[in-house]
């Protein structure tokens, strides 16, 4: 037994906030510099009363106007915008949804490698016999969390969710994962207060850092330097690991599709890893950095749209918050 995508939608939030809004916010910056180098011409935040829940059921409902709600048996979620401290927002989203009382459910927090980790867990289940028709459901409110006088990552992040179905199959269609970590850069991207360890602070202090960004430690904080050495040093050489755990050669490999971050990112790293860009897929103009939801976004739209075969092998990787980074190789078919 295998364990295959068969279907992803995504859905993003109403409101869109595009370069010329931000422009008018903050005249001192060229937001068409911006444009070109990052990549991201328009991002979408969910309204006040709007949450990362919100959004998700939005996506599991698309999906589900192709799909056959009753026989998804598990729901595995991943968001870093819970909707309680307690309990798992899978058990509510089950609920929402209407799906059978026997369904498994929890949520897993991570970043921007959560849609990698969770297909290596959705196939995990599968492969195991403890499930055959897997919800994996990435979602994220990133704006509630970053000041309004931080440019750079308002510029950046978008919210969005995404839905996709994983199914046992007799041809599969996701192969082997790789995976890393170090706690030690915790700190190089993270929303200080709020947790156990720090309670949320109605008096915290606004902090300047980077160039004229400001926050406070109830806000998201992103030491983007680090993060860019992070992901240029460690992803590339990470990614030979992974084609070669595969036994696949670059050649081989239809298109590779790394988590979104920025365009100037992903061209680095396609540069180290001497990738044609044909090979490398860019997707972000349009929402921007949507964390765990950039690579099944990308996934869709290149499936539905730039697409030339029927069928083909991908390397996909994801990378950011924690640390945290994953890579493995799936295959995919047209019109997701």
């Amino acid at each position: 037994m295998g364990a295959r995508i068969q279907a992803i939608e995504y859905y993003f939030p109403e409101r869109k906030i595009t370069n010329q809004d931000l422009s008018e916010e903050f005249p001192d910056y060229d937001f068409s510099k911006f444009e070109y180098k990052i990549g991201i011409s328009n991002r979408y935040v969910a309204a006040p009363d709007e949450t990362a829940l919100d959004l998700a059921e939005q996506a599991c409902n698309k999906l589900f106007n192709r799909v056959n709600k009753a026989q998804i048996d598990y729901i595995l979620y991943c968001t870093q915008s819970p909707e309680y401290i307690m309990p798992s927002t899978a058990c509510i989203l089950q609920d929402r949804l209407g799906l059978n009382k026997s369904v498994g459910a929890f949520d897993f927090n991570l970043g921007c490698s959560g849609f990698t980790y969770g297909l290596s867990m959705a196939k995990a289940f599968i492969e195991s016999g403890q499930a055959t028709n897997i919800l994996l459901v990435t979602t994220d409110t990133y704006s509630k969390y970053i000041n309004q006088k931080d440019r750079s990552n308002r510029a950046i992040f978008g919210d969005a969710a995404t839905a996709t179905w994983i199914a046992a199959t007799d041809k599969n269609g996701i192969y082997k994962f790789k995976f890393g970590t170090d706690g030690g850069g915790f700190n190089k991207l993270i929303v200080k207060n709020g947790g156990t360890r720090n309670a949320m602070n109605n008096d915290a202090e606004e902090q300047l850092y980077g160039n004229g960004n400001i926050y406070t430690e109830n806000n998201l904080y992103m030491n983007g330097p680090e993060i860019f050495r992070f992901t240029s040093t460690v992803v590339p050489p990470f990614v030979e690991e992974v084609l070669a755990f595969n036994d696949i050669k670059k050649a081989d490999v239809g298109q590779f599709i790394f988590h979104q971050a920025n365009a100037h990112m992903l061209k680095v790293m396609r540069e180290r890893l001497a990738l044609q860009e044909s090979q490398f897929y860019i997707n972000l103009r349009d929402g921007g950095n949507t964390v765990s939801s950039t690579i099944p976004i990308a996934l869709k739209n290149y499936s539905n749209t730039d697409m030339p075969m029927d069928e083909t092998h991908i390397i996909i990787a994801g990378f950011g918050v924690g640390l945290s980074w994953s890579a493995g190789l799936i295959q995919i078919s047209d019109r997701l």
